[in-house]
């Protein structure tokens, strides 16, 4: 039954020989097998190792679910394959010397989700020419990468513009005061996606105060930002703030209260953290995004699985990271979150339990919702 299982997965993401084999993105024709494809680095019924590289600590996700999430799903996909963990704590170079400890043990596929994607580039080249294969998680790594699975990010920085100035119009006319910008880390191509969706959105609807890049997407220096910029533009001016995550929307939520800012002045975020579920219950955060990570985990785990097995992965499109072109992706449709439908999104998903967002602090905010 298990055989079955796996196989009906694989056949989901793999190209025959016959078909698009040529969409794998892989690495040269050195390393590759018929039609393209990858060469067979191991089987599921012996087994072999994966590496899994997570980015950071500060945003719950990546420990709490990420992390478990693919760990389980390549377990139920290969239960002899042995899953190889390790985290940068934001640390380019030690994730570059997480990636060569991998490939000392002998990891033939490694999950990457980097730190800084240019800086990985080097990283993803010598794993190719150790016969290793990558495959890029949430965010597209540069260099000779195989697979990619993550969110439409510009629809991400999308869906949080249009949240904003849908936000910022119900009090009035949208230019009557500026806005403040706070993006995402400059070393991650996705804060880029994020920050050129909502620009397409907000630019000729708002007026532009301030706007900053956030170094290591930190809620300290974004603290830090909205201070500032609600210093040089009056605090009570200000209409609205665009932060790119939950994480960084702590931090400027503390200085809009602690500057002056107008109570129920718009704030966005993303991730569906805990702590920005419970802002906007409370009415100091507008939005988030929810990304459903559990569908990306197991993008993630079949993709690789595929991979190792000798497989050309599908995706349902291709995307081009400046040093390789048609590399098959996983892109998955994200979900705007407000106080109207967290029952029917996190809560649902079991992302998060109404016990773990309805804390003392917050219960009248949860009862007043509906959230019981």
């Amino acid at each position: 039954m298990k055989a079955q299982v796996i196989g009906g997965l694989l056949a989901v993401l793999v190209v025959s020989a016959c078909g698009t084999a040529g969409q794998s993105g892989g690495g040269s024709a050195g390393d590759s097998g018929p039609s393209g494809s990858p060469s067979a680095i191991g089987t599921v019924e012996e087994g072999f190792k994966i590496g899994l590289l997570l980015p950071e600590t500060k945003t719950a996700r990546y420990e709490k679910f990420d992390r478990v999430y693919i760990t389980d799903d390549i377990k139920s996909l290969c239960p002899k394959c042995e899953v190889i963990y390790n985290n940068a704590n934001q640390d380019p170079n030690l994730q570059q010397q997480q990636v060569d400890t991998m490939l000392t043990n002998g990891v033939k596929v490694l999950i990457l989700d980097a730190v800084d994607a240019k800086a990985i580039a080097s990283s993803v080249k010598k794993a190719k020419d150790q016969g290793a294969v990558v495959l890029a998680y949430d965010r597209l790594a540069g260099g000779p990468i195989d697979g990619y699975t993550s969110f439409d990010n510009i629809q991400v920085g999308k869906m949080q513009g249009e949240a904003l100035l849908e936000a910022i119009k119900a009090g009035g006319d949208a230019k009557r005061g500026p806005i403040v910008m706070i993006n995402g880390s400059p070393t991650d191509p996705n804060a880029g996606d994020f920050k050129k969706g909502a620009h397409s959105v907000l630019d000729g609807q708002v007026t532009i105060g301030k706007e900053y890049d956030t170094p290591d997407w930190s809620p300290d220096q974004a603290n830090t930002q909205a201070t500032g910029a609600f210093t040089a533009l009056g605090a009570a001016n200000v209409v609205g703030v665009y932060s790119a995550n939950d994480g960084m929307a702590g931090g400027i939520a503390k200085a809009m209260q602690n500057s002056g800012v107008k109570k129920g002045t718009p704030l966005t975020g993303q991730d569906a953290e805990l702590a920005g579920i419970q802002r906007i219950l409370l009415g100091t955060q507008t939005m988030t995004i929810y990304k459903p990570i559990k569908p990306e985990a197991q993008n993630a785990a079949q993709m690789a699985i595929a991979l190792g097995t000798g497989q050309a992965v599908n995706g349902t499109t291709t995307v081009d990271n400046g040093t390789n072109k048609a590399i098959p992706a996983q892109i998955i449709t994200p979900i705007v979150v407000t106080k109207d439908n967290i029952q029917d999104t996190v809560v649902k998903d079991g992302f998060w339990t109404v016990k773990e967002i309805c804390t003392p602090a917050v219960e009248a905010a949860c009862k007043a919702a509906g959230l019981e």
